[in-house]
């Protein structure tokens, strides 16, 4: 296997999760040392970036790769033309917008202090929709495919036993949540408030699982 890799932006295919189209660069690539992605805005004033604080969470360094943003941080506007690298630290308020059409932004995110955890947001993303329409048994099928094929990402098996829940499927639900725990002792915690996983509540297995 070659020790580098290329790729134009172009090439990445772009994913829509309801919210701002982005393209999953750090899963094109395979890292696993730092976040980055990029997002579009194809007309102007479209959202880029999603209003999000990171409280307690990343840093994020952003790029306008392409075309002119404005960013809002902690309600203060910022004019971002091509070129201009704009750096957030965990707690600042922060969102951005497309001034031109095709504005392309590139954010690279990373926890302080802590090694870098990669998620599969990357790969839960394009179900989203589905998930938000209430397709919870046809999101549960495309996601037990991904979740086999991908199985280093604890959040996609927490995801998985969401939808099973929601769809009825008890067992696959308890099995798959057990999993997610297994890898990652923080989805005991978020099962504990979980509305997605109410239907299974009141399951003997469910409440092994929180008590811990």
């Amino acid at each position: 296997m070659s020790g580098y890799a290329v790729a134009h932006l172009d090439e990445i295919d772009e994913t829509d999760d309801g919210r701002c189209p982005w393209r999953p660069v750090r899963h094109h690539f395979g890292i696993t040392s730092f976040g980055v992605n990029a997002w579009t805005g194809h007309d102007a004033g479209d959202r880029i970036i999603n209003e999000h604080d990171e409280s307690d969470e990343n840093e994020e360094l952003y790029l306008v790769q392409q075309g002119r943003a404005s960013f809002e941080l902690d309600g203060e506007r910022v004019d971002a033309p091509a070129g201009t690298l704009v750096f957030a630290r965990p707690g600042v308020k922060r969102t951005a917008f497309a001034e031109e059409p095709e504005t392309t932004i590139i954010a690279f995110g990373g926890t302080p202090g802590k090694a870098y955890e990669p998620h599969g947001s990357d790969l839960w993303a394009p179900l989203r929709p589905l998930y938000e329409a209430g397709e919870y048994a046809e999101v549960a099928d495309r996601l037990r495919v991904v979740a086999e094929a991908h199985p280093e990402y604890a959040d996609l098996f927490y995801n998985l036993a969401c939808c099973e829940s929601l769809a009825g499927r008890t067992n696959d639900a308890v099995d798959h949540l057990q999993r997610a725990i297994a890898m990652s002792e923080q989805f005991r915690a978020y099962a504990r408030d979980d509305s997605d996983l109410d239907p299974i509540r009141a399951e003997p297995a469910f409440k092994e699982l929180i008590d811990g």
